[in-house]
């Protein structure tokens, strides 16, 4: 099983360090696209806060699928 990365605003995401989450805090748009960029490898989740979630679909060029081929699952927050 692949790691869990959250990404989105710090005060949103930072609690999920607890829990054992690879924590990418990215509190405007284009911040939210380099943390994308630069999740890494072994993150097979992504849990994202609904202004990354808005960020990220505003640029389909972003491709979920990591190095193996595979793609990233990933949810969004309630608001």
């Amino acid at each position: 099983m692949g790691r869990v990365a959250a990404l989105g605003e710090r005060s949103r995401v930072a609690g999920l360090a607890l829990a054992g989450a690879v924590v990418l805090a990215a509190d405007d748009p284009e911040a939210v696209r380099r943390a994308w960029r630069s999740l890494p490898d072994g993150v097979d989740l992504v849990i994202l806060t609904p202004a990354a979630a808005e960020a990220l679909d505003r640029d389909r060029d972003l491709d979920p699928t990591v190095s193996t081929g595979r793609r990233r699952l990933t949810t969004v927050m309630p608001p």
